[in-house]
């Protein structure tokens, strides 16, 4: 039983909102409601389409109650559905058929682009870049966060994207060293970082960067904070190759980070697979196990960030290939002074 609706995107191609996906060693059987009647028709492929007048849910287990003869086994996408969610399918399943937790088999299959879906994310990374002009005209002093936020939203719409990848991230001066600080109201400071992390979504697929501007004159103290944090995200790139383990792509980044004397300034992992989702498998962190393998789509992601002070992130999106990586993201990573 498939119920998360990434996975659903990835096996039938639909993308509403209310689905279940039953795949047995005989069939696939995808359910949804009337509101997705022509929609599912037009989406879903290798599955037989039910439109019910029930929840999908509970639509799929009646369907097991009368197709599924015998003992059986339910998977259920463990990470993903609501113990609410678990406990109502208990209820209505019959004895005969008991539910078991699975692993994120999904996931794993996901890991791996093949050539369309890396041509569709190239894609999305191109026009996600092409939007980086935008931030460099609109960031002035005196400007709100979600001001320059809106104005970049709606170019990439203009652009033709079919959404943003999630919230965008624009946290001028102090607030540059919360690492998700989404647009707000404050203004952004006469002098100062500004870190501008976004994505896009084109034909569902992800894109993801981050470029940190300086608003005023950088001095020497500000270049040597941008420039180790531009040289950690570069050893990490050199370190992406076929076979390499994940937490060796971290180390890469950290190390750096560390002999400029801001280790315990970078709080978070190095990156994260991208797809149809915004994080997918793997997740790129010292303590991961998962080794690199052609066809992932990672970022790559270090920063610095002193509290109350500033911060400073530098991001590309990349692919993994035969012999090391293509860089996705094809925007300068000088450090832009406005």
């Amino acid at each position: 039983m498939v119920s998360h609706a990434g996975n659903i995107h990835y096996l039938t191609g639909f993308t509403g909102s209310a689905g279940v996906l039953l795949v047995n060693e005989r069939q696939a059987v995808f359910f949804t409601d009337g509101r997705y009647t022509e929609q599912a028709r037009q989406q879903v492929r290798e599955a037989r389409v039910v439109i019910a007048r029930k929840a999908p849910l509970l639509a799929a287990a009646e369907w097991l109650q009368k197709h599924q003869k015998g003992r059986a086994v339910v998977g259920i996408e463990a990470t993903h559905m609501a113990v609410a969610e678990r406990d109502r399918l208990a209820k209505l399943l019959p004895k005969n058929m008991r539910i078991k937790p699975t692993p994120p088999m999904l996931e794993q299959m996901r890991m791996i682009k093949d050539a369309g879906e890396v041509e569709l994310m190239r894609r999305a990374a191109v026009l996600g870049s092409g939007l980086f002009p935008v931030l460099k005209e609109k960031i002035r002093p005196g400007k709100t966060e979600i001001d320059v936020a809106c104005e970049l939203e709606y170019a990439a719409r203009k652009a033709g994207a079919d959404g943003m990848s999630f919230e965008t991230i624009i946290a001028a001066g102090p607030r540059a060293a919360l690492p998700h600080g989404r647009a707000g109201g404050e203004k952004i400071p006469r002098t100062g970082f500004v870190v501008c992390d976004f994505g896009v979504i084109l034909a569902g697929y992800c894109s993801d960067m981050t470029r940190t501007v300086f608003v005023g004159h950088a001095d020497d103290e500000a270049r040597t904070f941008y420039g180790a944090v531009r040289e950690a995200q570069q050893a990490a790139l050199e370190a992406v190759r076929p076979g390499a383990p994940v937490s060796d792509i971290d180390s890469a980044a950290r190390n750096i980070l560390k002999k400029a004397g801001l280790g315990r300034f970078f709080t978070h992992s190095t990156g994260h697979g991208v797809g149809l989702e915004i994080h997918e498998l793997p997740r790129i962190a010292g303590e991961q196990q998962e080794t690199l393998q052609p066809g992932m789509v990672i970022t790559i992601e270090p920063g610095a960030y002193v509290p109350r002070k500033w911060g400073v992130r530098i991001e590309d999106m990349v692919v993994v290939t035969d012999t090391g990586c293509e860089v996705l993201t094809p925007t300068t990573k000088e450090m832009i002074c406005i």
